[in-house]
């Protein structure tokens, strides 16, 4: 694990949040429209939005039912993973869908590499599992691949890098470290689906065991069992 100090790891966790990757998400879909096509834009929007839900569904079924891996010590898919992976390579491959295909191909690294440092940062600061952050990374790391994918061969329109560049990195500036409280609306939504009064947690969970007696060996219970024959006799 790298050696950083603390404030440079909530840095680092603070590119995943919502307030951050979300206003980012829809410049590049309006960026999209306006430069490429709606139809870019809406595919972007859809496979963004299917990988929310895979981060919703799976935080709902913990928060609402204790549905998790114990072993992995799974509770939901990292938001800030996903959102991070799935944002940034595009935010990058956006900014130079102009350039040489090799310019673009390292971009889109970058932008993975991004959000993997923002899921390792998820761990170090405990906010998730290994296993949480992982598949956050790749849920994400999915999404935006496959938009890379049907967008690689996109012939640009009046659109070009600088204006795309600007806006992201003032947009990013603008709403770096703005919060907000998604964690407290999916719980919300997942009390009141499930009809529990509080949501589950991970300590008391993760020390929930089956705690039935298990059952006496044979030769204990033929023990038991010898003085009640002799007091029959």
């Amino acid at each position: 694990m790298p050696d950083l100090p603390i404030h440079l790891w909530y840095s680092i966790t603070s590119l995943g949040g919502a307030g951050m990757t979300l206003p980012l998400a829809l410049a590049i879909a309006l960026w999209l429209a306006l430069g490429y096509s709606w139809r870019l834009a809406a595919g972007w929007l859809l496979l963004l939005g299917a990988a929310i839900g895979v981060v919703t569904v799976t935080k709902l079924a913990f928060l609402g039912w204790g549905v998790g891996v114990r072993e992995l010590d799974f509770t939901g898919v990292s938001g800030h993973a996903m959102l991070s992976t799935a944002v940034y390579p595009v935010v990058l491959f956006l900014m130079l869908l102009p350039a040489r295909p090799a310019v673009r191909l390292l971009g889109v690294l970058a932008g993975l590499a991004a959000g993997i440092a923002v899921g390792l940062s998820r761990v170090v600061l405990s906010a998730h599992s290994p296993s949480e952050a992982v598949t956050g990374c790749l849920v994400g790391a999915l999404a935006a691949l496959v938009f890379v994918r049907i967008a690689w061969n996109a012939e640009p329109g009046r659109l070009s890098a600088l204006p795309v560049a600007v806006s992201m990195m003032v947009l990013a500036g603008t709403m770096h470290g703005v919060h907000v409280p998604t964690q407290r609306w999916v719980t919300h939504i997942a009390l009141k689906v499930s009809g529990h009064d509080r949501p589950f947690i991970r300590a008391k969970w993760k020390a929930a065991r089956d705690i039935r007696p298990a059952a006496a060996p044979l030769s204990q219970t033929l023990n038991t069992l010898e003085p009640q024959r002799a007091s029959h006799v």
